[in-house]
């Protein structure tokens, strides 16, 4: 398949990256950032532009990897209705394109890319919605050679997933960041046994049987004295409380 890609991000990065080694041909790569556009399609062997208008009309695929809030603006504006048209978001409705393009569909990698993290591509869940069978065909036969892992959902179920996505990673990422701060001088690194050690926990116990911690003990002296370190950042306080909150809420209801 000869592909164009529409952005030139993290999820671009990868996946360009994959399908080229798979036997795709990536034939353009598309960014309002110059700069971003000629980085991606020298790993890819492909032409770039930052222009809208010179995006090639020939190709078979066109994968959208731009921001959710620029993809209206930039559907709207491709100028021709020929080949396939894919976004790769979690929270945008398979909709988005029913004015402007014919054949059409979503795939989303539920995983987390950084342009500069080696990811095995194989292990990634796929997540892909097509508007008729020929797409959906497509999409299959392009993904089964990429991944282990893919499932077809419709956009309500796929919002859900990108929803809790965010808790499971985006959110948890956060606390790190904040987790960090806390610290202040003391290096992150003390902390990385026991992140290793919570996430492959989950790998074999369910999330409400593998939480630990005073929140779940119900240990209000400890939780007194951590409120109280916490007394001159009001910020990280009210988080602590709520999420504490939150986990001795639910520890009653699975008891």
């Amino acid at each position: 398949m000869n592909i164009v890609f529409i952005g030139a991000g993290n999820v671009a990065t990868h996946l360009a990256l994959a399908l080229k080694n798979i036997g795709h041909n990536i034939v353009q790569v598309f960014s309002r950032t110059l700069a971003s556009a000629e980085t991606l399609a020298n790993n890819v062997n492909a032409e770039y532009t930052n222009e809208i208008k010179n995006i090639t009309p020939n190709a078979d695929i066109y994968f959208y990897t731009v921001p959710d809030d620029a993809l209206p603006l930039t559907i709207e504006h491709i100028p021709f209705k020929k080949g396939i048209h894919i976004h790769t978001a979690g929270s945008v409705s398979i909709d988005i394109f029913t004015q402007f393009q014919h054949n059409y569909g979503v795939l989303y990698p539920l995983q987390t890319f950084s342009k500069n993290k080696n990811i095995n591509i194989q292990e990634v869940p796929f997540l892909l919605e097509a508007n008729n069978k020929y797409v959906k065909e497509i999409l299959i036969d392009i993904t089964k050679n990429l991944s282990n892992k893919f499932f077809e959902v419709n956009s309500q179920e796929r919002q859900r997933i990108h929803l809790s996505a965010v808790f499971a990673c985006n959110f948890i990422n956060h606390m790190f960041v904040l987790a960090d701060k806390i610290l202040g001088d003391i290096p992150f690194e003390i902390l990385k046994p026991l992140i290793t050690e919570t996430f492959s926990k989950i790998q074999v116990l369910p999330p409400t049987q593998a939480q630990t911690g005073p929140a779940k003990r119900e240990d209000y002296g400890i939780m007194k004295k951590h409120l109280q370190l916490l007394e001159d950042n009001q910020e990280y306080k009210q988080l602590y409380e709520k999420i504490s909150e939150s986990i001795i809420k639910h520890n009653h209801k699975s008891i």
